[in-house]
């Protein structure tokens, strides 16, 4: 008995003496392998199981504009009513990257300035930002990606837009809203809880919104937070995602989307049923966290 008991003790005694000796890794849990991903982060993957790959990302980290992806708009637009429209300046005031965040502002001025995005139009007290990937990047089909904030007001005279736009490097024979334009997602602040895509094409515009073909007026949003806009776009459908819900889905195969687009981001003064009145509050940005395109 005592011998069993002396085997036993110096068998426990081994053992102890092993596992003190035994490399720190083999106490530890086996590593889960890190899930895939690559410039725009954790991949995704596509309906039929493969993945989409990253061809464009900016997480707005640093403290400027990126202008090898963006150009500022200031030629041939502004935004509002006769009584108050907003001209495109490439300013600081109207486009900045801070807080890891594009930021587009509309604001007022204490003395008008000249109206240098639409020189047709007298000077302006306001003055907003607008950006675009032009010739600098586009893309034909693919899933088209941004994660927005906008001001909270429920009054009327703010408009945001995430949109993209023909290429025009590429030949068309056709003129809008024949030739296309892809609205992801449009915000109202006199429609404060609505995200609302739309698609233009065909020689008439369709003749009008129709919700469910180029329109939806069903997708909730909320002003002032944070919600993400999803574009997936193949030659045979656009499926319009807001904060993963489906809103809207094309299959129209219409050549107007048979071709590249440029990407764009606009704050706007409101028009016709959206007006600026003066109660909603200026300065209003659009904040863009992030912007991904995948192939």
């Amino acid at each position: 008995m005592k011998r069993l008991l002396v085997v036993v003790a110096t068998l426990l005694i081994s053992s102890i003496i092993s596992l003190a000796n035994a490399p720190a890794d083999a106490a530890r849990p086996p590593r889960v392998p890190k899930a895939p991903s690559d410039a725009c982060g954790p991949q995704l993957l596509k309906s039929d199981g493969t993945a989409w790959t990253c061809t464009f990302n900016d997480e707005f980290n640093g403290n400027s504009l990126d202008r090898t992806k963006w150009v500022p708009q200031t030629l041939g637009f502004s935004t509002g009513t006769a009584q108050a429209y907003a001209c495109y300046l490439d300013d600081a005031g109207n486009v900045s990257v801070s807080g890891g965040a594009l930021n587009l502002t509309v604001r007022k001025l204490a003395r008008p300035v000249p109206c240098t995005s639409n020189p047709a139009l007298a000077p302006s007290v306001y003055t907003s930002g607008m950006v675009s990937t032009y010739h600098l990047f586009s893309q034909q089909y693919g899933r088209f990606e941004a994660r927005v904030k906008v001001a909270a007001t429920r009054y009327p005279g703010l408009q945001e837009s995430f949109w993209l736009w023909p290429d025009d490097r590429v030949g068309s024979s056709t003129y809008w809203p024949a030739a296309g334009e892809i609205d992801i997602v449009e915000t109202y602040s006199a429609y404060p809880d609505l995200g609302i895509p739309f698609l233009h094409y065909t020689a008439n515009d369709n003749g009008g919104p129709i919700p469910g073909t180029n329109t939806a007026w069903s997708c909730a949003v909320t002003r002032g937070v944070w919600n993400t806009y999803a574009l997936e776009w193949t030659p045979t459908q656009l499926k319009i995602s807001i904060n993963d819900k489906v809103c809207l889905v094309n299959t129209s195969e219409d050549p107007a989307f048979q071709k590249p687009y440029i990407a764009a981001f606009t704050q706007a003064l409101g028009g016709a049923g959206n007006a600026y009145d003066g109660r909603a509050p200026l300065p209003a940005s659009m904040n863009i966290d992030y912007f991904h395109v995948w192939r």
